[in-house]
């Protein structure tokens, strides 16, 4: 029976085979018996490597984080992570630069934390209810990279085509969506903010087939 750690658009906690791309973290989400308690402990939410140096780790042992695995980068920033200082420090500084660029109403000098920046997302990716932050947008305005909601079914806007999600890959779909049509956005603004600027997240080789 897989564990409750992997991670969809909506960012929350699902049983599934798939591994996926990337790890990430919230803090300890588990009791004892491996079983989710909690979705999340902290603000910082990040995205790791699968692998980092000689480090070994048995997958929600006691006392420590609980691991999260994502499809890719772009599942990822839809579900409200960031990249890890330690582990991806390029990929980190390269998307703190851009935040920063792309949502300077947000920020309190040119030298803000990584935690105050935790903060903004935190109130982009989640509701008092610790439901997903969702808001609606014209599908025109949308930029590549940018996830949203079709019926209860997330799809990935890319390379100017619709791909339903799924823990394995994307399936392309021949939906065409006038552009002034309202839909419901998954990825949480501040980010949707970096992609209109050029930031480009890592997205699975199932796009290709």
């Amino acid at each position: 029976m897989p564990l409750q750690n992997r991670i969809d658009p909506w960012g929350q906690l699902n049983a599934d085979i798939a591994r996926g791309s990337w790890m990430g973290n919230r803090g300890i989400l588990h009791d004892e018996k491996k079983e989710i308690v909690a979705p999340w402990r902290h603000k910082s939410w990040v995205t790791c490597r699968l692998s980092f140096q000689s480090y070994k780790r048995e997958i929600f042992s006691q006392n420590n984080y609980s691991e999260l695995f994502f499809l890719d980068e772009a599942t990822a920033f839809s579900a409200g992570h960031r990249p890890c200082a330690e582990c991806r420090r390029d990929r980190f500084n390269e998307f703190k630069l851009a935040w920063c660029k792309a949502n300077p109403d947000r920020i309190s000098s040119n030298l803000v934390s990584i935690k105050e920046i935790d903060t903004q997302l935190h109130i982009d990716r989640a509701t008092l209810g610790k439901q997903k932050n969702t808001y609606r947008a014209r599908f025109q305005d949308l930029p590549e990279g940018t996830f949203i909601d079709i019926e209860g079914k997330a799809h990935l806007l890319w390379n100017k085509h619709l791909y339903l999600w799924s823990f394995s890959g994307y399936t392309k779909i021949s939906l065409i969506i006038k552009p002034s049509t309202e839909v419901t956005v998954l990825t949480p603004h501040s980010i949707i903010n970096m992609l209109h600027q050029g930031f480009t997240p890592q997205v699975h080789e199932s796009v290709n087939s």
